[in-house]
């Protein structure tokens, strides 16, 4: 998810790293349903919260919640509920009943286990530009919200266009515009805008056929697309103007690195290639919506 930061945020790298070390990640304690904060991206214990590489700052949010199927509370709370039948004779009322799955719950959740994940983080200062390697808007608002908290004046909003992603990959497939410094790849998906709301998927397909057209003419608009960069970059453009299945072409990291600095020359790469595919799609979108 890309997001535009808003102007006046000026902090040094320190200020940040004093921010997020206020917010670390802490493993979740058997009584908690969830747990989340920062670590560091490089992977190193103690290590730094923000690095810098390259003039791109990286930081990693992790999350650890415990896995508690809700069939089995109601399962377990059902067979408490029914004791107390067999007991008194009467069935729990709804108060005592929400209370008895409460307490079930609370008294299950050490034994669940626990499922961890993490969020990779860049930002561009002087693009004004972060990045999220999130995949849904929920795990996005946590973490904006636990970044927000520790870096105070940090303000961002989800980038928006001039053009609608929707419309333009609809005149992009309709031969009607060129996509700039992109190529369309083989895979996309086509929705209806009435109620049916049908939907239409192209994999590995050859995109510059009637069919779509017709498609297009017919009401659908494109809400995903297979997009390449100069050869270099691949990944699916949606209607909400995030970037999926990223994936980096053969040639353009090297070989040859030692492993020590891998890092600092994967990210410098990566943020670079990745800073010129979202200004140049920008610039094919019509440029920032005001």
């Amino acid at each position: 998810m890309i997001y535009r930061i808003g102007e006046g945020f000026s902090p040094t790298q320190a200020q940040v790293e004093e921010g997020l070390a206020a917010a670390q990640f802490t493993e979740c304690l058997p009584s908690q349903e969830k747990s989340m904060g920062w670590v560091p991206p490089r992977g190193e214990e103690h290590g730094a919260l923000v690095e810098v590489v390259a003039g791109q700052w990286i930081m990693k949010f992790k999350l650890e919640a415990r896995m508690l199927p809700g069939s089995v509370v109601r399962r377990k709370a059902d067979e408490r509920m029914a004791k107390i039948e067999q007991i008194t004779g009467r069935k729990p009322g709804k108060k005592q009943a929400r209370e008895i799955r409460e307490d079930t719950f609370i008294q299950l959740l050490p034994q669940a286990f626990t499922k961890q994940a993490t969020t990779l983080v860049w930002i561009d200062p002087k693009a004004r530009l972060m990045v999220l390697d999130a995949g849904s808007q929920a795990k996005a608002e946590e973490l904006l919200t636990s970044l927000f908290k520790a870096v105070p004046g940090l303000t961002a909003l989800q980038l928006a266009t001039v053009s609608s992603p929707a419309a333009s990959m609809a005149l992009w497939l309709s031969g009607k515009s060129s996509p700039g410094s992109f190529d369309v790849d083989r895979e996309c998906e086509l929705k209806s805008t009435d109620d049916m709301q049908s939907v239409v998927k192209y994999a590995r397909h050859h995109l510059d056929i009637a069919e779509i057209r017709q498609h297009i003419e017919g009401g659908k608009l494109p809400t995903r697309l297979g997009m390449v960069y100069e050869g270099r970059v691949s990944f699916t453009l949606t209607d909400t103007l995030q970037l999926k299945k990223i994936k980096f072409l053969e040639g353009v990291f090297s070989t040859e690195t030692d492993e020590d600095d891998r890092f600092d020359t994967d990210t410098a790469i990566a943020t670079g290639e990745m800073g010129k595919v979202i200004t140049e799609l920008v610039e094919v979108l019509g440029g920032d919506a005001a």
